[in-house]
């Protein structure tokens, strides 16, 4: 079942944030506003307060989207309430979820994962960073100083690196289109293939950098895709784990190595075969990527 994926927001998109009166939905809600995201309601339970910082509070997305209108969430709530929380909004009418919560029951993810492809919407995570259209609006806990308007899509497993990354090239003048965090949960939403065909399409971006890692196989989702898509934008890839020992775990729940699948010279070479540049250090990557988006702007 395929879902049509734009995860293009602005400032103007209403955006309910369920979980709002916790800490980390206070602390995430004020940070998104002061960036310029449109809250416009916040969803919680217990119903201690009528409203945060001049933000109404509802007990349900129900009532929030009937308020509001709004068909945006962010879900700050604990990963064995996520799936039901999720379920709420779907209920209520909303099409775009953001749920940043890590360690989602596995089983939980494939309900959660059902429930909104038959709806048709689009859920970013589990175990994500969030998304950003940088200038204009940003849904969870990417940083401010990582984030700037320019013709670089970008899309991320990693939190901490992609940062790294994002600063780099901000710092050199070359700024994100749109940049998602997909997430690093075994099960989860959006995967850097779904998002092949809107960077192909979206005018904004001119070319595109993925932050992979060792374990799994999206990587190699993603250079089939691209194949088949026919992608014509320069494509670059920094890929975490090239020196990492052999039979050690590391990184996230679901980075995952099987034999020879999953590991840093398969992903690179599945990558290299679909025109993919493929850098293994921030410094390679910074000098390449900014050097090839100033020469196309």
């Amino acid at each position: 079942m395929s879902v049509m994926i734009n995860p293009r927001i602005d400032a103007s998109t209403p955006v309910i944030v369920q979980g709002m009166t916790g800490r980390a939905g206070r602390l995430h809600t004020r940070l998104m506003r002061e960036y310029g995201t449109n809250v416009v309601a916040g969803v919680s339970r217990r119903m201690e307060t009528q409203e945060v910082d001049g933000v109404p509070i509802f007990a349900t997305c129900e009532d929030a989207v009937k308020a509001t209108g709004a068909r945006t969430s962010i879900a700050f709530v604990g990963a064995f309430q996520l799936l039901d929380a999720m379920r709420e909004a779907v209920s209520a009418g909303v099409s775009y979820l953001v749920t940043p919560t890590e360690g989602m029951p596995v089983h939980d993810g494939m309900k959660a994962r059902e429930l909104t492809l038959k709806a048709g919407a689009t859920w970013i995570g589990a175990s994500t960073p969030g998304m950003a259209v940088p200038g204009a609006a940003k849904l969870g806990f990417l940083p401010n100083d990582a984030l700037r308007p320019g013709p670089l899509g970008l899309m991320s497993k990693s939190g901490t690196l992609s940062y790294e990354a994002g600063y780099r090239v901000a710092q050199r003048g070359v700024g994100q289109s749109v940049w998602v965090g997909v997430g690093g949960d075994p099960v989860k939403g959006l995967r850097y293939a779904d998002l092949v065909p809107f960077y192909a399409s979206d005018e904004q971006t001119r070319a595109l950098l993925i932050i992979g890692e060792i374990g799994g196989h999206e990587e190699e989702e993603f250079a089939a895709q691209l194949k088949a898509q026919a992608f014509t934008k320069p494509v670059f890839a920094l890929i975490a784990g090239s020196s990492a020992p052999e039979g050690v775990t590391m990184g996230h729940a679901g980075a995952l190595v099987h034999g020879a699948h999953g590991s840093y010279a398969s992903k690179a070479a599945a990558l290299k075969s679909a025109g993919v540049e493929v850098f293994s250090t921030l410094e390679e990557m910074e000098r390449v990527v900014c050097g090839v988006c100033k020469g196309r702007e």
